[in-house]
């Protein structure tokens, strides 16, 4: 007969893989519907979309035109206010919009010999269903367009979205710094309970980057569209996911981090750490589009060497502080026989990184401030003095236990592992409000660079 041990542990056994069953049929029903919702065109639920537009969307045109035109999939109402066109400076260009083409197109007559420059226009219509459908789009008269998130009318980047993408950088932290440490730091097998708070804070980690990074998406639509929320849902975000840096770089980031948290699942599942390898080098990957999408990539001044250096200060940082929080709160305090070689481990790689979101924070620092005096002149030089006195204190905190932990660590004194987690966890806090300076600082604008003359271009050469 089998014994009362055996059995209890085939009943483990059996109730764990049966959790993993239902994980596993949990996570296809949703990547199905998905997949699904993805495969649906937009007229499946009933609402017009928005197919052309004269000028086009982002247009350059060399010379003004005399109408717009909005070019719909369906019959749609239109009111006299449906189209209004701005130019820079907010005043309005565009004459009442009318129906055309048995109401599949919206019209509305422009002033004469619009001036050059960058037009806005916002329109509105009614949907066959009763729906309001609302957009956003730029077109330029003889100079390029700027993008919809610098529209007329958009107020830039909110409180509120400053909070998100801390969140957003937060997330990050604890899913690629968490795989990072679990790899890198930790190698070897962990105690079932320390391995089970692992996959809980990096999976929390990757499903916040996924949510995190649509409500940082929506909210910059929304600052585009200048629509609540309720309208937002019928909104035409096209221009903004397809005609910008930011949308492009949201997309394919969504996309890349869904197979990152499907590669850390099927860790989990199958209890393969080989497969977290390819989710960190995946995750590394997709971060950049945050360098390739900010003022690393689109200011002036910028090339790859920014953009580079920009991905390597947030990889760094990335790894360096959701590392501490995996050390303080999974290996210190649940995996006894292996604190003493992960600290030391990662006391090394720490070093490493530091110095590497030092360097790169250096660089990008000197590349976006042209003088010295942009440090206490300028709205960006002043995040960025708060930034680097946030950046002392965690560096510090580091120090400390560089100088004074490791040395005590590695003669054996095992008592002071009673005190480290929460010493390594105040140091991961004070890293975080490094992250949210960072967020702040990204959506602050640098301050203008200052045009060379052609003396000063000649002296260089």
């Amino acid at each position: 007969m089998m014994s009362a041990k055996n059995a209890a542990h085939f009943s483990r056994v059996g109730f764990v893989a049966s959790l993993r069953s239902r994980g596993l049929k949990a996570a296809a029903a949703a990547a199905a519907g998905t997949a699904l919702a993805l495969a649906l065109p937009a007229s499946a639920w009933g609402h017009a979309t928005l197919e052309h537009t004269v000028p086009t969307e982002q247009g350059r045109v060399t010379e003004a035109p005399n109408l717009l035109r909005l070019d719909f999939d369906q019959s749609v109402t239109s009111l006299a206010s449906s189209i209004q066109v701005y130019t820079a400076g907010g005043r309005v260009v565009s004459r009442p919009a009318r129906t055309d083409n048995a109401g599949h197109d919206v019209v509305a007559t422009l002033d004469k010999r619009l001036p050059a420059g960058a037009y806005t226009v916002r329109w509105h219509v009614v949907s066959g269903d009763g729906h309001v459908i609302s957009g956003v789009f730029t077109f330029g008269v003889r100079v390029a367009a700027p993008p919809p998130t610098q529209a007329y009318g958009a107020s830039g980047p909110t409180t509120t979205e400053h909070v998100v993408r801390w969140a957003y950088f937060v997330a990050l932290a604890l899913l690629l710094g968490g795989i990072g440490c679990r790899l890198i730091v930790v190698r070897g097998p962990l105690p079932q309970r320390a391995e089970n708070r692992f996959y809980v804070l990096t999976g929390i980690g990757a499903i916040a980057t996924i949510e995190v990074g649509i409500a940082a998406f929506l909210l910059r639509a929304e600052d585009a569209l200048q629509l609540p929320f309720v309208r937002l849902l019928y909104g035409d975000l096209q221009p903004i996911a397809n005609g910008t840096r930011f949308g492009t770089a949201f997309v394919a980031m969504t996309l890349g981090f869904a197979l990152v948290s499907g590669l850390l699942f099927l860790a989990w599942l199958t209890d393969r750490q080989l497969l977290l390898w390819p989710a960190l080098v995946l995750g590394l990957g997709f971060a950049s589009g945050l360098s390739l999408s900010g003022h690393s990539a689109a200011d002036a001044g910028s090339s790859w060497k920014s953009e580079l250096a920009d991905w390597v200060h947030l990889s760094a940082a990335t790894l360096w502080i959701g590392g501490l929080v995996q050390l303080a709160v999974v290996v210190l305090p649940l995996a006894p026989d292996l604190r003493r070689a992960a600290f030391l481990r990662f006391s090394t790689m720490a070093t490493v990184l530091v110095a590497l979101v030092l360097a790169a924070g250096t660089y990008l620092s000197i590349l976006r401030l042209p003088h010295l005096h942009d440090l206490w002149t300028t709205h960006y030089g002043h995040v960025l003095l708060v930034k680097l006195g946030l950046v002392a204190v965690a560096l510090a905190w580091g120090g400390l236990h560089r100088v004074l932990a490791v040395p005590a660590v590695e003669r054996g004194a095992d008592g002071l592992f009673a005190h480290l987690p929460r010493s390594v966890l105040g140091e991961s806090l004070a890293g975080m409000a490094v992250l949210l300076a960072a967020a702040v600082l990204v959506d602050s604008k640098p301050p203008p660079q200052t045009a060379k003359t052609p003396a000063q271009i000649q002296a260089k050469r």
